[in-house]
């Protein structure tokens, strides 16, 4: 029997869930234990946000009945033939004061999925389903990325670095202190060579005397928390998911380094009106990104964070690869709040309208400056005269007056955005001179 299921068995447990069949007769049908299909269930079945006929996907409880009508606040509406709002593709959850989340408990219990559902072809709930297709697409992505980069923790990686830095910089070898600490390191010799080489370590190939004057063979390892993070969530994901939903606002984030080792920044960019949020971290690390969408799910509440951040897209840096945690919460379990892409490697176009927006970072803090001696009143102070300089796209208004156009001074102050006036703003190294 092979080790992992193919397209094949995929497609007999689409069918059979689709006939009612439960976990035990598709394991007895396949040759595989009970478990195995319900796990194959659960790890690779889909979300879908889709409606039927006229009424397109909506999740609140009040939908039925309702007849409420222009609840974006907009008297310029985009989409006039409808006769209420629960019937506009914008989607009415994002913007109505009553809304309240209606979530199909099925979901959560076995099979786990809609495709044997008899409602599932009149509902506007967020669905769970199971492709066969788009499992094998799935699977066969994670068995890849399982296979590259390194499988450790950030707290693994900490206590590594305990042991192995004060050594090294008293003259010994990696060999001399795999061979003494062994049992404490719990991995190869040849895994700590590779940590070094990524520098995940706070000593680098020039601590090691015989070890720079090879040449490097291997290709730079990169630390993930879960390496199959991109796994539905690659560029191509997401494009077929803005087809679906082409009013969806996009907010792009990346990170800003200073010096190495140091403090780094997060940025946060609105592409529909260039705002550009930043958040100072003491390291690179995803727990230290979860950390500030935690805070801001906190400080705006749940409709607004959904309204400002339904769709976000980043890089492949191994701060951003917990996506789960981001989406769902700080267990990686609760209800989503935003969805997260990755750009393609090497690809930063795809995310163009931030990396421009790091222009204005760098004329005040140049590359290669530290931001060990920031703060975060600093950088707020700093992305205040950024997002009050006008800019010709937005026919010469500021990112902040666009902002507060689309979703009120009140959300902007929420953020910590200020107005800076014209006369006052400052995009030189003088504005954060100490």
């Amino acid at each position: 029997m092979a080790k992992f299921l193919n397209y094949e068995g995929r497609l007999d447990i689409e069918s059979g869930l689709k006939e009612h069949m439960t976990f035990t007769e598709l394991g007895e049908k396949l040759g595989r234990d009970r478990t195995t299909i319900t796990k194959e269930i659960r790890n690779y079945s889909i979300e879908q946000d889709t409606g039927y006929g006229s009424y397109p996907h909506n999740t609140c409880k009040y939908r039925k009945a309702c007849r409420r009508k222009k609840v974006c606040g907009t008297n310029d509406c985009r989409h006039p033939l409808v006769a209420v709002c629960k019937q506009c593709e914008l989607i009415c959850n994002r913007y109505c004061e009553h809304f309240e989340e209606e979530v199909c408990t099925h979901r959560f219990k076995p099979p786990y999925v809609c495709n044997g559902c008899s409602e599932v072809k009149k509902c506007t709930l967020t669905k769970t389903v199971y492709d066969a297709l788009e499992a094998q697409r799935q699977a066969t992505e994670k068995i890849s990325e399982s296979r590259s980069g390194i499988l450790a923790t950030e707290g693994e990686l900490v206590r590594l670095n305990a042991i192995l830095v004060p050594l090294v910089k008293q003259g010994q070898s990696i060999h001399q202190i795999y061979l003494t600490h062994k049992d404490e390191l719990m991995c190869s010799e040849k895994t700590l060579y590779n940590y070094v080489d990524g520098g995940l370590f706070d000593i680098r190939n020039i601590d090691l005397p015989r070890k720079v004057k090879y040449r490097p063979r291997y290709k730079k390892p990169e630390l993930k928390v879960d390496r199959g993070c991109r796994v539905g969530r690659n560029y191509h994901d997401y494009e077929v998911y803005m087809e679906q939903h082409p009013d969806t606002a996009v907010v792009q984030m990346d990170s800003v380094i200073g010096s190495k080792g140091g403090k780094v920044l997060l940025t946060i960019y609105f592409v529909n009106v260039s705002l550009m949020l930043g958040f100072l971290r003491e390291a690179n690390t995803s727990k230290s990104v979860i950390d500030i969408y935690d805070e801001l799910y906190q400080r705006l509440g749940g409709q607004d964070f959904r309204k400002l951040f339904p769709v976000i897209l980043t890089d492949n840096g191994s701060e951003f690869s917990n996506p789960k945690c981001i989406e769902n919460g700080p267990d990686g379990k609760g209800f989503r709040r935003t969805r997260i892409y990755y750009c393609n490697p090497s690809a930063p176009y795809q995310k163009a309208e931030i990396e421009v927006g790091h222009e204005f970072i760098r004329r005040i803090v140049p590359k290669g400056r530290s931001f060990d001696e920031l703060t975060q009143a600093d950088i707020e102070l700093m992305m205040n005269h950024i997002n009050s300089y006008r800019r010709k796209k937005l026919n010469g208004k500021s990112p902040y007056e666009a902002f507060c156009f689309y979703y009120g001074e009140d959300l902007a102050e929420r953020l910590g955005c200020r107005e800076v006036a014209a006369k006052d703003i400052n995009l030189t190294a003088r504005l954060l001179k100490k």
